[in-house]
């Protein structure tokens, strides 16, 4: 069971490393990193059966018993990350052979990528805080250079606004692990779970619990904390936003998650409130920032942050049936918006645009086209019964019946202002006529290349509905997940008593 925990990160790292040695031979690259990718997948998927058999897996790095060592940790909520991660890391690869231009690909790009999925999956899997900051830095320096690789303005622009605010929250979380470290004198979080409520002083844990907020609310891109994403999402290729979109600020929420409710669990209401602040603001400040853009993937970006929202306001009433809707709402946001932005790139590629104002006709050349988007859309602005409506349901029944009005207001309008977007890129992209139609010879030529391109990217596309309508038509035994795994969160004590090894 050890290895099998131990493979999902080095099938992705000899991906990557394989892939250096055919630097310039992008047919190779690919072909390493479709098996690596597919491996990885099928690992995660082999983890998930011994995860559901076992509870929680554990390794042991170098024969040291936790808290000494290095602990990796695979429980119900770290795998199915990892699922996802290969999932989304495999679609969005086949996606960008037949998207990304080839200097891209000879400079890197899929090399980057499988790091990239390590690092992911690294950072999932991590048993102790400090490597999980290494993991994090590693996601860092693949993200950041896949942000930049092509070398635009607006790319470097974008890339030096990410990669200074992720450097400033780097700091603070080192910071935390330091405050951290000095209570409880260990990094493992299982043994810190265990040593914190004997920590006498609460205000060195709120302290504490604030440098980790600041840390996650910059990953995550919560407010006041999400400037870096809306000034750099949109600026590389639509393949790299898309597994970004996918994962990045995922791994912000999943240290969120892990954090307050394996560590922070101490009575805060100072804590408390905070997390519903950041959530009601994340939700609706995001959200007009969205319905404000007149460019596709900018409105995609911003949604990410109101989408967060929903996340951390699950995680801020905390009770059983919000953090099941958190888990079902992760599965749903992760297809619907990974989907969306390679919609976005599709329409770039027959259209030659982003901004709306130039886009129009797609629905009456491209109706397969328009279905999907129209899937996709509906499911993240929350329409029954599609995964978005099953997402949001849950979270605002769990809002009820913890009386938190206030949250589920916010919420609910925050799903209205989410179907005025999609419907400002429906009619704007899909139905309206485009202003400037193509007639000439040249353009019709390079209408029907864009063409030939979109039948070669449609595939992932195609995959990513399905498994999205699976979510939805599938949701009872997917909640039924979800539930296990809100159980086993708000358990600690399987988590501690798995990874220390104390006898029940």
């Amino acid at each position: 069971m050890e290895n099998e925990l131990l493979l999902v990160l080095l099938v992705p790292l000899l991906g990557g490393i394989i892939s250096l040695f055919f630097w310039m031979d992008v047919k190779r690259q690919k072909i390493v990193f479709l098996i690596s990718t597919i491996a990885m997948t099928l690992a995660a998927i082999n983890l998930m059966r011994s995860v559901l058999e076992n509870e929680v897996i554990t390794l042991q790095s170098a024969g040291w018993d936790a808290p000494f060592g290095i602990s990796l940790v695979a429980d119900y909520l770290s795998t199915f990350m990892v699922l996802l991660t290969g999932i989304m890391g495999l679609a969005v690869g086949i996606y960008s052979m037949g998207d990304m231009d080839r200097a891209r690909m000879r400079f890197g790009f899929f090399p980057l990528m499988s790091f990239l999925l390590f690092s992911v999956s690294g950072a999932f899997l991590s048993g102790d805080i400090f490597n999980l900051y290494v993991w994090f830095e590693i996601m860092l320096i693949s993200s950041f250079v896949l942000m930049a690789l092509g070398n635009t303005k607006a790319q470097l622009e974008g890339a030096i606004k990410y990669v200074t605010l992720n450097i400033m929250a780097s700091i603070f979380f080192l910071a935390g692990i330091g405050v951290l470290y000095g209570l409880t004198g260990t990094l493992n979080m299982a043994d810190i779970a265990l040593r914190i409520d004997s920590v006498p002083d609460e205000g060195l844990i709120t302290l504490a619990a604030i440098f980790f907020f600041i840390a996650f609310g910059v990953k995550s891109a919560v407010f006041p904390l999400f400037s870096w994403l809306p000034a750099s999402y949109h600026t590389p290729p639509v393949a790299v936003t898309a597994i970004f979109a996918a994962l990045l600020t995922k791994v912000g929420v999943y240290a969120f998650i892990r954090f307050f409710t394996l560590i922070f669990t101490h009575e805060s209401p100072f804590l408390d409130n905070l997390l519903i602040f950041t959530a009601a603001t994340t939700m609706f400040i995001g959200v007009l920032g969205a319905a404000a853009q007149m460019e596709f993937r900018k409105i995609l970006s911003v949604h990410i942050i109101s989408q967060i929202g929903y996340l951390i306001m699950g995680l801020a009433i905390g009770t059983k049936l919000a953090i099941t809707g958190v888990v079902y709402f992760i599965i749903h946001i992760v297809f619907v918006k990974t989907n969306l932005f390679l919609i976005s790139g599709i329409v770039n590629r027959l259209k030659g645009s982003y901004e709306l104002k130039k886009l129009g006709g797609v629905y009456h050349t491209y109706p397969f086209l328009a279905l999907l988007f129209v899937i996709s859309a509906f499911s993240l602005a929350g329409f029954p019964p599609l995964s978005g409506f099953w997402a949001k349901f849950a979270l605002v029944k769990a809002g009820l019946v913890s009386d938190a009005y206030f949250l589920v207001l916010v919420a609910l309008a925050t799903g209205f202002l989410t179907l005025y977007s999609m419907s400002k890129i429906w009619n704007e992209v899909f139905w309206k006529k485009r202003p400037e139609e193509e007639t000439n010879l040249e353009m019709e030529t390079l209408k029907k290349e864009r063409a030939v391109i979109n039948r070669q990217v449609l595939l992932p596309v195609i995959a990513i509905t399905v498994l999205s309508v699976v979510v939805a038509i599938w949701a009872e035994p997917i909640f039924y997940f979800a539930e296990m795994t809100a159980e086993q969160l708000l358990t600690p004590e399987i988590y501690i008593v798995n990874v220390l090894g104390i006898a029940q």
